[in-house]
This record gives structure tokens, C-alpha cells and sequence, in this order.
């Protein structure tokens, strides 16, 4: 994740959003809760941000530009879709096991937001999707993926399963149980589950019983 830059007010008030919603939950999270932990006045705050949901939205499209080009920056290394695919799902995971407090912000907090779930229009999230849609498309460019599945369904249902594994895990982690799964089992469970229904069929398979 982005490090606090030496003398950035704006990223450091940002670093410590993400440690204090986290800790507190965003609900129950101040204004000065997140200046104190930065080591600004409270009034710093209002400086960078209009309110707590400005603060909120700001750090997720702060934090989704960096995690859009690291996974650009993964996926140009890969050379095919179905490689691309798989380095799509792993490298969510890993950034979720990364940094387990952006994870939970992003997963949860983000969601206890009126502002962001009612107004904000999250393009960076469109943007993520948008990711994935190009793997599939890619991919049936390519012959590798069949080509009668929906764009648009395929990268919701992919990011649902992404997003579900993430959310049980946060949870885990919140409430120091141990997750069903590790997050290496969920990276190969759901690539195989999506590659295989992904797969173009075999002649055998187009053939006539």
C-alpha cells in the first residue's frame, strides 16, 4: 500500500483514516479521532476534506489508483487470459492479506457510508471491473474463452466470489477466528471454478452424443 510521504499532511490524515475506521469502525469514528492518530489539529482535517464521508470516499479513490495500477503493472507481465485471470484473483488476495485494515475499510466501513452508497459515483470501482471484463474479452479474442457468456455478469459474479471470500475473511480476522479457507485455497477454488465454466468446450464436448 501507498507509504506516508514526509511532509504530506493529506496522505498521513489518510494513513490514519484507514488505521482509525479499522480500529473504530467508520459509524463510530470522529473527525479528531483521525487527526490525533495523524498528528494534526482537528481542524487540519477540514483543510483536505469537507467531512468524515469526503475523508472516507477520498481514501477509497486514493487507495483503488494505486491497487489499478499495481494490477495493470501484474497483469501486462502475464501472456494470455487465462493467465491474467488467475493473476487477477490472486493479487486481490493478496493485497487483502497484505493489509488487513484497508481490507476491512474497503470491504466493510466503505459500506456503513450513506454518502458513498446513495451518491457517490465510485468510477474507480467501475474502473476495477472494467479489469476483468477486458480478461474475459481478451480471452475470446484470443479463443481461449467462450464467447456466449455476458461481460457485465461475468465481472459481478467474479468480483461477488472475490468479495464474499473477503468479507468472511475480514471477519475471521475481526473476531480472531480462523477463516474457512486460506486465501491461497480461495485463489485456486475460484480460478478453477471461473476458468472452467470460462473454458471454450473441447470438440468432443460440441460433438453430437
Amino acid at each position: 500500500m501507498p507509504g506516508t510521504r514526509v511532509g504530506d499532511k493529506r496522505q498521513r490524515i489518510l494513513d490514519a483514516a484507514v488505521r482509525v475506521f479499522a480500529e473504530r469502525g467508520f459509524f463510530h469514528s470522529r473527525v479528531n479521532d483521525v487527526a490525533e492518530a495523524a498528528g494534526v489539529a482537528g481542524g487540519t482535517i477540514y483543510l483536505y476534506f469537507k467531512n468524515k464521508d469526503d475523508l472516507l470516499i477520498s481514501l477509497f479513490e486514493d487507495r483503488m489508483d494505486f491497487i489499478l495500477g499495481t494490477l495493470r503493472a501484474a497483469l501486462a507481465e502475464e501472456s494470455d487470459a487465462t493467465a491474467r485471470l488467475r493473476r487477477f484473483i490472486e493479487l486481490h488476495f493478496q493485497l487483502v492479506e497484505s493489509d488487513p485494515a484497508l481490507a476491512d475499510v474497503l470491504s466493510v466501513e466503505l459500506r456503513q457510508s450513506s454518502k458513498f452508497v446513495r451518491e457517490y459515483k465510485a468510477h474507480k470501482f467501475y474502473e476495477y471491473l472494467g479489469v476483468a471484463e477486458e480478461i474475459l474479452r481478451e480471452g475470446v479474442d484470443d479463443g481461449f474463452f467462450r464467447s456466449d457468456l455476458d461481460p457485465k455478469v461475468f465481472r459481478r459474479a467474479l468480483f461477488g466470489a472475490l468479495d464474499e471470500v473477503t468479507l468472511t475473511w475480514v471477519h475471521g480476522q475481526r473476531e480472531g477466528r480462523t477463516p474457512p479457507c486460506s486465501l491461497e485455497n480461495a485463489t485456486n477454488t475460484i480460478h478453477n471454478l471461473f476458468s472452467s465454466g470460462l473454458c471454450c468446450p473441447t470438440p468432443a464436448d460440441r460433438s453430437d452424443p
